[in-house]
């Protein structure tokens, strides 16, 4: 029991020790914001900009107590964006909540069933995965997502183009677009169309579909409109060209994944070949490994074992991924 309360105090001190560093990193950024400003000001000798819609950009008035003050940190504001870049209704706070209850269960699961052979180990280890459990599944629904909104952006872009050069002015051309669009393009776009329609500068509407949206050919719409609208020139052959760099751009990814599917394929199978012989040594000769596990040097060989296949796989991925 003092080596469960020892765990359970060490899990809870490395949270503190999380928000601390997380409350720091949030102090220094506004401290850089604010020196940014006060240079502008120097430089233009103009106040600094103030956007018109003062609804749009208050993350103070939220409607609890716990949100007013997670919304201090760079991590709530981050993953609010993530929320909603993964298309999930729901806010930060409860994502937190849900991975210490997950996290809670997790190490009390390591606890019972020892199931990395060393009791502080599976409970450590219960703990993380338990806490990290929901921030991965957001996580892989927001990759998700944003694969589909890659692929389905050159039409949009094309389809923006066209609109434009009909004659229609660029909001009108979202509005259609957020109305014709399939998911999840329609979505994004239509918060776009929302947010200019409610009286946002095309600045900030456009900085918060790239957070959002962080993707780099979103970056470069989002720049190819700004720079257009300050200094002028046809806005449906630049969205034109940009749509044909993109799909090049695409072209060429699917030539490296062809290309690097050897190496993905080598790195499941080399993987799962350790996992599937344990799994038929359990069930031809089940004292094989049950007596290693019970000496003291066969413990540590399963855990290196185990440490030794998640990193090689990490490693295998991170050569084969490969970024155009």
């Amino acid at each position: 029991m003092n080596l469960l309360f020892l765990v359970i105090f060490l899990i809870i001190f490395a949270f503190v020790l999380i928000a601390v560093a997380l409350g720091l990193r949030f102090l220094e950024t506004r401290r850089r914001q604010e020196v940014k400003q006060v240079l502008s000001v120097i430089d233009t000798g103009a106040p600094p900009p103030r956007h018109s819609v003062e609804l749009l950009e208050a993350p103070e008035q939220e409607p609890n107590p716990v949100a007013r003050f997670l919304s201090q940190f760079h991590f709530y504001r981050s993953w609010k964006y993530r929320l909603e870049g993964a298309g999930v209704q729901g806010t930060p706070e409860f994502l937190l909540l849900l991975g210490l209850v997950l996290g809670a269960a997790g190490a009390l699961f390591g606890w019972r069933f020892h199931f990395l052979v060393f009791q502080t180990v599976s409970i450590a280890i219960g703990a993380v995965a338990g806490f990290l459990l929901p921030f991965l599944v957001i996580e892989y629904k927001r990759q998700r997502r944003l694969a589909e909104f890659e692929e389905q952006f050159p039409e949009a872009l094309d389809f923006i183009a066209r609109a434009v050069r009909a004659g229609h002015a660029l909001s009108v051309g979202l509005e259609l677009l957020s109305n014709e669009a399939p998911e999840p393009v329609r979505t994004e776009f239509r918060r776009l169309f929302h947010q200019l329609n409610l009286g946002a500068s095309i600045d900030q509407a456009l900085n918060d579909l790239v957070k959002r949206v962080p993707l780099v050919d979103v970056r470069f719409f989002a720049s190819t409109v700004m720079l257009q609208r300050e200094t002028g020139g046809n806005l449906a052959e630049i969205l034109m060209k940009l749509s044909g760099v993109i799909r090049e751009r695409f072209r060429l990814k699917g030539q490296v994944r062809a290309l690097s599917a050897h190496g993905r394929i080598t790195a499941v199978v080399i993987t799962a070949v350790p996992v599937l012989l344990i799994v038929g040594l359990s069930i031809v000769a089940p004292d094989y490994l049950g007596s290693m596990a019970r000496d003291p040097h066969g413990k540590m060989m399963i855990l290196g074992a185990i440490l030794g296949q998640i990193s090689g796989y990490m490693v295998m991925r991170w050569i084969v991924n490969i970024k155009v």
